[in-house]
This record gives structure tokens, sequence and C-alpha cells, in this order.
């Protein structure tokens, strides 16, 4: 049974990848997830605003150290008392890539353009097999316009892939006007690889403080199917490789991917609640599915069930839309609460 697939240029053993997500914050972790069959390892982002931070912070402690009195004009700290969090980073990229054999993914995650998306070459020094741009952006101002959004994360694209020369991919969300144009001008911009979707987390209300507050909710199956069906569609028309990220948590969600067209699956909420066993778990239901079956690859099952190898591929537009409206039916306990009603 081979279930090696290829994903940004890198042969992998199989299409499971946990994604960003804080099980790549320790090395032993690491290790872990790579003994129990993850493929490769996306690690947690490093974040635009991290670098804007720390960057105000060493300038104002060179400054606030010089200015102090006379004798300290020439002083300037030493590495180890103002060690930044973009540098652990990037340390914790060559400890991961000493440790395990499997690849490496760095993440990154920002908006605009400017000096802080060098830490994309440096995560390739570091040793990163690949980089994962996260442009998490919520275009919230009025004045904004749908192509003026769409420019902002085609600039950081062609920024950060003329930074490198290692694979990148784009993780975008799904509230794109029109979502094959904007996958087709990604890769147009340089992104060898299109990660579906990002959650794009929502705030909540708590009434009792009167207070907007952060909320956080993990992911379940259902929530595949808005990325199952845009690879679906994405497949064979873009020169990309697709990832799906959202809402894989068994062997059948990871079998729809590929059949969808993925050359991978991330999953991180099923492995935060369940633990990192599962993978070999998911690995097993998804050998044992196409032995029986007699699937002898993976490979040979994607894009299978994509849109343009279904015998009815308007499923994935409209039309199943009239579909699923006209295929409801009442269940016997709805049924039952409407007689109860007056």
């Amino acid at each position: 049974m081979d279930l090696s697939t290829t994903y940004l240029g890198l042969k992998l053993k199989n299409p499971i990848v946990p994604s960003a997500s804080p099980l790549s914050r320790h090395v032993d972790t690491i290790r872990r997830l790579e003994d129990a069959g993850a493929a490769a390892v996306v690690m947690y982002s490093l974040f635009e605003e991290q670098q804007h931070l720390e960057s105000l912070q060493l300038d104002h402690y060179l400054e606030y150290q010089t200015e102090a009195f006379a004798e300290a004009l020439t002083w300037v700290p030493t590495e180890p008392q103002y060690k930044l969090g973009s540098e652990e980073y990037l340390e914790h990229i060559r400890r991961a890539k000493e440790a395990v054999q499997i690849p490496i993914i760095g993440s990154l995650n920002g908006i605009s353009c400017g000096g802080w998306t060098r830490y994309a070459a440096e995560m390739q020094q570091a040793g990163a097999d690949a980089i994962e741009l996260n442009p998490y952006y919520v275009a919230t101002q009025i004045k904004d316009t749908a192509q003026e959004a769409e420019e902002r994360v085609l600039a950081i694209t062609r920024e950060v892939k003329g930074r490198v020369s290692i694979p990148v991919a784009v993780k975008i969300g799904p509230y794109w006007s029109a979502m094959g144009h904007m996958a087709s001008r990604l890769v147009e911009a340089g992104a060898n690889g299109l990660v579906l979707f990002n959650r794009f987390y929502q705030p909540d209300l708590d009434l009792e403080a009167l207070e907007v507050v952060p909320h956080l909710t993990l992911s379940t199956s259902e929530e595949m199917r808005l990325p199952l069906r845009w690879v679906a569609i994405l497949y064979g028309r873009v020169p990309a490789d697709l990832a799906i990220t959202t809402g894989v948590h068994t062997y059948q969600d990871v079998l729809k991917g590929l059949m969808a067209g993925a050359r991978v699956t991330q999953m991180a909420s099923e492995l935060l609640q369940n633990g990192i066993g599962r993978i070999r778990e998911i690995l097993v239901g998804l050998s044992t599915w196409m032995a029986e079956r007699e699937y002898a690859s993976v490979v040979e099952m994607q894009g299978s069930m994509s849109q343009q190898n279904v015998a009815d591929p308007a499923a994935f537009e409209r039309a199943n839309y009239m579909k699923v409206l006209h295929s409801w039916r009442p269940d016997p306990a709805g049924q039952l609460f409407r007689a109860m009603l007056p």
C-alpha cells in the first residue's frame, strides 16, 4: 500500500500533516508527531505584529540606555539580554530540523509588505523546507474595495516569494468575491500551493461585563464541506498543490480530501482534542479502506471526485443548491413537535 504523496515539491510518506498549532511549540512534541506517522509539520505562526513590537522594544531600550547617563553612551546590551521571540522561533526551526526526518514548514502570518517579511528568508536559512504564508485579513474598512483587498494579499505573496527559493503555500480564507479567479492570481503571484481554508475566529459578547471577548471553538468534520467543494473545483484548473486544513478529523475526511484533489490534509483540532496517537489510527483506517477497495496508492485516488472528473459537475455549483433545498423531508421528531403546537 503506497500512501506517499508530494506537496510543494516535497516527497511525503503519507497525506497527513499537522497544521500550524500549539502542537509544534516543543521539539519533543514534534518528535511524537513524527513517531505517530505525521508526514510533515507546519510550525506555529510567527506574526507580523510580533516583529513590529520587538523592533519598537529594542529601539526603546537601546535609546534609553544610551541616554540614561554619560557613562552608558557606548553601552549596548548583549544578545541574551534582549533575545527576541523571532530569534527563538528561528532557533526552534533549527532544533526541529535536527530532531526529526520529516519536512518542517515555517508559518508566517501577516498582511502588509515591509521589512518583517525578511523572516521568510531567515526561516529558509534556519532549515525550513517550505513556507506557509497566512495573510489573515478581514477587510473592515468601509472604503476598502474588493480589488484593494485582493491586491494586498497578492502583494505580500509576491514579496515573500521574492525573498526565498523554497516553495511557498498561501493559506487563504473563503470570503473572496470570485474564489477561482483569486486562486489563479495567487498562483500567478508565485504561490506553489494553496491551503483551504483559514478559519476566521469570531468574537463574542459578554453580556455581564459588556465586553467583546475572543472565542475559540475547535473545528468539526462538518466544516470540511466548504474547502472540500473548492478543492474539487480548483483541482486541475490552477497549477498549484492544494491542501485542506479545516474539519479533517477522521480517515473518511482524509479520503474525501484526497478524492476532491488535495495533495495533503492538515489537521489540528482532532489532535488537540483526542491526542497525537490519532494520526496512527487514521492511517490504519486509510490503509484498510484502500485495501478493501483495491486502491494501490494515494495518487491513484487523488482528484478522482473533483469537478472535472465526476459524472455530475453541476453538483458543485448552483444546481446543488436547488437539489439540497428540494431534498429536505421532515423527520418524525419534527412532525411530532409540530403536532404539539397550538
